[in-house]
């Protein structure tokens, strides 16, 4: 009988940490939700203590899933704790996450203390979250860099304290794959009441390129539980990508069986990345837009004799169905509602009428409307609330004639005009907007990414705009680039402190 890993995905946790990536409590529904669908057996719904944000969201998660177990994260100390059960009160299934680091580094510098007493917080922490909930996962921070003698330690004592999981992080990315397999190895054989009363669980950063190998390294030597996220999102390089790991499984006859349906990868993958705005690199293993892609003759031609030559996963099996129903502007009502249900999204009739009417003006535009489109399109709303919204934009720009670009901004329902010269039709219509906006600003970072490959496509552009000391990040998404452009740097002033 092939053995039961449980995916604990950390999206809205770890992932959200990423600048820039933030949600809000709707979206986190949307997106917990869809988890849901996806077959994910823990969601990390938040750290409650760390905001009245996050607090709120772990409440309003709990209410709007049903099977999954809602994680809240805590550091080792009681008000954090009361603050998480407090959060999770409605979960129909609650666990709350708490640990402490173990590692000389940390034990020293993070908190001057020593070996014995981060034992003694540990247990602590355990025992006092037991008296809330039945569920309790511990994280031995760092445990990637901690020797294993000293972790088996910790590990044992949380156990015996009533600990039902204990998460091993790789937190710097640093370990080997067969470094931290022979690490989850050493606990199993060391530690008494793994497997029984509880078991083991990884989660691997992605510094050096390795989470994922350091991940299914752990599953081989005993860990039953990954902590993942999706496209694998997260600090820094990022975390465990969870459709890599789920995809693995399912080529290799490991005898391990996640409850992941495969096929709402794809799905799943496409909302995270929109409403997120951080996008999914082309060559990214599974869910990159060149994932199933032969560019190479040699390639070609074996795929189009048999696709096993070249192809280890059939696409459908990811949700990639080459069947799927083609949105124009003749689909109705009915289409699209249907679509947004298929990925993830639930709307009012009101809003499903307003993003109707948007779906009809792309569609006129050009001709076929994407998944990717109506994800888009689904998350306009956000701009509807700004308060300095484009009224119009005009560019002139061309082969030997100077960029000139006129617009019109909506500030509180007064319009303010200007135009500007430029290097280029953006950085004009950037420059007409600064003459509106006359704040100290700059343009830190600008990314354009095409969700398809054509020209009538919808371009999506990221920016990073530094104005007094602080970063915000906007986002747009228009058929036009220069709009889109335009639209991510007011989404981004429109995030600016007061």
């Amino acid at each position: 009988m092939s053995e039961r890993l449980y995916i604990f995905d950390t999206t809205l946790r770890d992932g959200e940490q990423v600048p820039g990536c933030q949600l809000n409590t709707i979206e986190k529904i949307q997106v917990a939700k869809q988890l849901e669908s996806l077959g994910v057996d823990v969601i990390e719904a938040g750290f409650p203590i760390s905001s009245p944000g996050d607090f709120n969201s772990v409440i309003e998660i709990s209410k709007a899933v049903t099977w999954p177990t809602i994680c809240a994260l805590t550091r080792a100390v009681e008000k954090d704790i009361d603050c998480a059960a407090e959060a999770l009160r409605f979960a129909k299934r609650k666990r709350i996450h708490t640990g402490i680091g173990t590692s000389d580094s940390h034990i020293k510098y993070k908190f001057n203390s020593n070996r014995e007493e981060i034992i003694e917080r540990a247990v602590a922490a355990v025992k006092y979250a037991r008296r809330f909930v039945d569920d309790v996962e511990f994280y031995a921070e760092d445990a990637g860099r901690t020797d294993n003698e000293y972790l088996a330690r910790v590990v044992q004592a949380v156990v015996n304290a009533g600990a039902t999981v204990v998460n091993i992080p790789d937190t710097t990315g640093y370990c080997l794959p067969h470094e931290y397999g022979e690490k989850i190895k050493y606990l199993v054989e060391h530690v008494d009441g793994i497997g029984e009363r509880a078991i083991l669980s990884t989660h691997c950063h992605n510094d050096l390129g390795m989470a994922t190998a350091c991940t299914l390294a752990g599953v081989l030597n005993g860990a039953r539980q990954v902590e993942v996220t999706i496209n694998g999102i997260g600090e820094r390089a990022g975390n465990t990508s969870e459709e890599e790991i789920a995809m693995i499984l399912k080529c290799h006859n490991l005898d391990i069986q996640t409850n992941i349906n495969t096929r709402k990868i794809a799905a799943t993958s496409r909302m995270v990345s929109s409403l997120m705005n951080m996008p999914v690199q082309a060559n990214k293993a599974i869910v990159g837009r060149n994932a199933f892609a032969h560019s190479s003759g040699i390639h070609q031609d074996g795929v189009l004799k048999n696709t096993e030559t070249y192809e280890i996963i059939n696409p459908k099996d990811v949700g990639i169905d080459d069947n799927s129903i083609i949105l124009t502007a003749r689909s109705g009502h009915a289409a699209l509602k249907h679509r947004l249900e298929v990925l993830g999204i639930e709307v009012s009739e009101e809003k499903l009428n307003d993003i109707y009417s948007a779906f009809l003006a792309l569609a006129d535009k050009k001709k076929e409307v994407t998944d990717d489109d109506i994800l888009v399109l689904a998350g306009a709303e956000r701009a509807a609330s700004h308060q300095i919204k484009l009224d119009y934009l005009q560019v002139t720009s061309g082969l030997g004639v100077r960029p000139i670009a006129a617009i019109s901004l909506d500030i509180a329902g007064e319009k303010f005009q200007a135009a500007a010269e430029g290097n280029g039709p953006v950085d004009a219509a950037i420059r007409a907007l600064k003459q509106i906006i006359r704040r100290e600003m700059t343009l830190k970072e600008f990314t354009i990414q095409a969700i398809n490959k054509g020209s009538n496509d919808v371009g999506k552009v990221h920016m990073q705009v530094e104005h007094e000391g602080s970063v915000y990040y906007g986002f747009g998404a228009n058929t036009d680039i220069v709009a889109a452009s335009v639209e991510a740097y007011l989404d981004a002033i429109n995030k600016f402190k007061a």
